[in-house]
């Protein structure tokens, strides 16, 4: 697998992630839960800082990509 398809899947999985940690945030505070509420927010935040890694990693690996050309 390229380097790219793989930084496209874990992108991919995080946005999923996120998707599905913000659902969990609207059920959660529907039904009162504050505390889960407050866990899947927490798991949402710590999720952003990961993306940002894996995308300037994947920018990393195709400017080297491009200087090897």
């Amino acid at each position: 697998m390229k380097a790219n398809h793989v930084y496209l899947t874990i992108m991919a999985a995080i946005l999923f992630l996120n998707i599905i940690f913000a659902k969990y945030i609207v059920h959660q505070f529907y039904y009162q839960n504050y505390v889960n509420t407050l866990i899947f927010v927490g798991l949402n935040i710590i999720l952003f800082p990961i993306a940002l890694y894996v995308y300037k990693k994947s920018k990393k690996s195709d400017d080297v990509k491009k200087d090897d050309k």
